[in-house]
């Protein structure tokens, strides 16, 4: 067993067919076909189950799979961590919430794009629970979630502090109005999002409960239709206040055990933490202070609601 039959056999069971991991690996089928048997017969288990869609795995091809990831992984990191001579370069996947790619990122990734033009950074958005797991199973590097985070695989920082407000349309002056709408609709993030807990959290304080929830998958979709007053939401101050007269929302004011929350940046354990990986924190890190929200630029009415003085 060596790195190519790994790598062979996780291609297989990740596309589901010897010719589609032929084509992915470049290779003939063949080969494949051939690499595989020889495997099978070297650990005198069958990996594969054919039948005329490709092939699914068998259980020890299930019990295989995930330490051929691991080592495929860990060969990899080796590589990175070898060719990195202190000079930021190559890939650099980063995961981040919507609301903070909106809200804090756009800067701080401009001047580290212009300071370091030979990385190639790739942005996906999720919510924690996605980013999370996605970073475990290193299809991310590293990523902005909401913390905190306890995880014995992963190393946390803290990096932003959010006050949350919950968002409603004009028709809501006051949350004690909650209670008496028709057809109030919670509208929030992919299932995950942290924000979404929270203010089934901050509702249900209020005795408001059981509401029809509707998932967006974009910040100006919620924001929309919170203005329209379809429904509620819970966001980031800062992120929504400069467009709140616009947009036709409230801001609501909310205690500071619902309202206060961080943003984290979490990595694994045990990858090596690149030159790329490593100034985009101290990127991050030292402009924060530029972009944390003022708090003294707002003041509060007596209903409640948050408003630019």
């Amino acid at each position: 067993m060596n790195d190519w039959d790994l790598r062979i056999f996780e291609m297989v069971a990740r596309t589901g067919g010897i010719g589609r991991a032929a084509l992915e690996l470049n290779t003939a089928q063949s080969n494949v076909t051939t690499r595989m048997r020889h495997l099978e017969e070297e650990l005198d288990e069958p990996l594969f189950e054919r039948h005329s869609r490709g092939v699914t795995l068998t259980p020890a091809g299930q019990r295989l799979r995930p330490y051929a990831v691991q080592v495929l992984n860990l060969l990899e990191q080796g590589r990175r961590a070898a060719k990195d001579d202190g000079h930021p370069a190559g890939r650099l996947s980063l995961g981040s919430l919507e609301t903070t790619a909106a809200l804090r990122l756009p800067s701080m990734l401009a001047a580290y794009a212009h300071a370091y033009p030979d990385v190639d950074l790739c942005l996906n958005t999720g919510s924690t629970a996605s980013l999370i797991d996605d970073v475990l199973q290193l299809r991310l590097d590293c990523a902005f979630v909401t913390g905190p985070v306890s995880h014995p695989e992963l190393v946390s920082e803290s990096i932003f502090k959010e006050e949350l407000v919950l968002v409603t349309g004009r028709n809501i002056s006051n949350l004690n109005q909650l209670t008496h709408i028709r057809d109030l609709k919670v509208l929030v993030f992919r299932a995950g999002c942290s924000y979404r807990r929270q203010l089934d959290l901050v509702l249900a304080q209020r005795g408001v409960v059981g509401l029809r929830m509707l998932e967006f998958g974009s910040l100006d979709a919620i924001l929309g239709c919170v203005g329209a007053g379809v429904g509620v939401t819970l966001l980031p101050r800062a992120l929504v206040s400069p467009t709140a007269r616009e947009r036709g929302i409230e801001l609501h004011t909310l205690s500071s055990i619902n309202a206060n929350v961080e943003t984290v940046f979490v990595r694994r354990k045990d990858c090596h933490p690149s030159s790329a990986m490593s100034e985009l924190l101290r990127v991050v890190t030292h402009d924060r202070i530029a972009v944390t929200m003022n708090a003294d630029s707002y003041q509060e009415d007596s209903d409640g609601v948050a408003r630019p003085c």
